[in-house]
């Protein structure tokens, strides 16, 4: 045992200097970027971002840029032209679950006929069922701590299960975007009750999806041991599925599956390194971060109606008195959305009356004050103007909450929906912009020579 420890230490001390090492090879001055004119983030100077494509697919609107100012403005989310506000009171006033329709409108740049939609939804059902084998040979073996990650390597495993893998073809590419957008909700429900076996302890019950039930239903039937959900609770995450289903081609993870696709690769490499930057704490992590926030200020905010008493604890944030002492109040503000971010209004509205319903009525009015507060006080404490609103991630933490979802599956349930956003991006860049993307990196090396290595120190 004392050798173990003692080889223990000698490899960290070990990777201890090698990271010393790599620190200083990895340096680049920060006046590097300036002189250089990198657009770091692929961002300019106001904070829009840079110009890399052109899209069909859908539209983030949040400021317009005037004399080459960036103006605020209300924000817009548009599905291959459609309103996304219109398309969920659309469906939601007809009675009707909308993902599958949002699928459709992505792929297919069409509004469904019912007898179309129809027709997708029995598809979408029989590719919704896992290859033979798959659950024991991919999902079951090798658990992950990170369902993301498993989720990325159950898509490569895909690949393995597949006649045709590396056709780029229309035609081809189509067949494999759907099957993956209809697993996908499978595997992670399944992927989780594996994890939650394996690193928790729990009682294992893998469920098949169920014919006859949309994506939200079969996703709440299989993630729960007792496979019962109500309608109202499949129609919220429905609407959540839809609200994150696209979101333009400037993200990072949809941006990730156009780079990796224009080099010709196949659709399951594309998707995988799509669900890998959404892991990301910095792109789809983020509502796991106000969920965080959220349990932290709770239990100091006595009156959720008493502005003062919320406006202090928020406070006490920006200062880095309290919560992960970065500053941030998370779920406020977003990179393209100014005035208003459309799908924090859309969720909002349609998980107000569960919340009260299942008792978290006083949580919701915690999160619309610090919705109401935070714009004044943040530019009171930072000394500015600037314009800002809730985003989505202030209000989904919540909604997952009030569903009985983990923290461990809000952002591979942000997976399941973007996927369909992934797939037409992917299918777009395939098929239009035929080049692939390589951008400069500037090289400030100096030049060295080679030294004999009996002559190095």
């Amino acid at each position: 045992m004392d050798e173990m420890i003692k080889d223990t230490a000698d490899t960290e001390t070990t990777f201890a200097h090698c990271a010393q090492q790599a620190s200083r090879a990895n340096f680049i001055p920060a006046e590097a970027f300036e002189n250089y004119r990198v657009k770091r983030g692929l961002r300019e100077k106001e904070g829009t971002g840079v110009m890399a494509g052109v899209t069909n697919v859908g539209n983030a609107h949040g400021y317009v840029v005037y004399e080459g100012e960036k103006v605020a403005d209300e924000g817009k989310l548009e599905y291959r032209g459609l309103n996304l506000v219109s398309l969920i009171d659309g469906f939601s006033g007809e009675g009707r679950f909308g993902f599958e329709e949002c699928v459709y409108l992505l792929l297919f740049g069409k509004q469904p006929t019912a007898t179309e939609l129809a027709d997708f939804c029995d598809l979408l059902a029989e590719k919704r069922h896992l290859p033979h084998g798959f659950m024991e040979d991919i999902i079951m073996k090798a658990p992950s701590p990170s369902i993301m990650n498993k989720m990325a390597m159950s898509v490569l495993a895909l690949y393995a299960y597949d006649k045709n893998p590396d056709d780029t073809s229309l035609d081809n590419m189509l067949r494999q975007s759907i099957e993956i957008i209809a697993r996908l909700p499978v595997i992670a429900a399944n992927a989780y009750r594996v994890y939650r076996t394996y690193f928790h302890g729990k009682s294992l019950n893998l469920h098949s999806p169920k014919d006859g039930l949309c994506s939200a239903e079969n996703f709440l039937r299989i993630s729960r041991s007792s496979k019962t959900f109500t309608e109202e609770e499949a129609r919220l995450l429905d609407i959540c599925m839809v609200i994150q289903a696209e979101h333009g081609g400037g993200n990072n993870s949809t941006f990730a599956c156009r780079v990796l696709s224009s080099s010709g690769t196949d659709t399951y490499s594309a998707i995988a390194g799509a669900i890998g930057s959404l892991k990301g704490p910095l792109h789809g992590g983020a509502n796991i971060k106000v969920q965080e926030m959220f349990d932290c200020i709770r239990p100091m905010v006595k009156d959720v109606n008493d502005d003062e008493e919320v406006k202090h604890v928020l406070t006490a944030i920006l200062n880095r008195e309290i919560g992960d002492g970065l500053g941030k109040i998370y779920g406020m503000g977003h990179a393209v959305y100014t005035k208003s971010d459309p799908r924090a209004i859309m969720l909002k509205k349609y998980a107000e009356d569960l919340a009260i319903r299942k008792g978290y009525g006083d949580d919701f009015r915690l999160l619309e004050a610090i919705e109401r507060i935070t714009p004044e006080l943040f530019n009171e404490f930072k000394g500015t103007n600037k314009p800002m609103c809730a985003n989505v991630d202030l209000y989904s933490g919540l909604v997952y909450r009030m569903l009985g979802i983990p923290p461990e599956m809000y952002t591979p349930l942000f997976a399941v929906a973007r996927v369909a956003g992934w797939c037409a991006h992917r299918i777009e860049e395939t098929q239009t912009a035929k080049r692939i993307i390589r951008p400069a990196y500037k090289c400030i090396a100096k030049p060295v020579d080679y030294i004999p290595l009996s002559e190095r120190k």
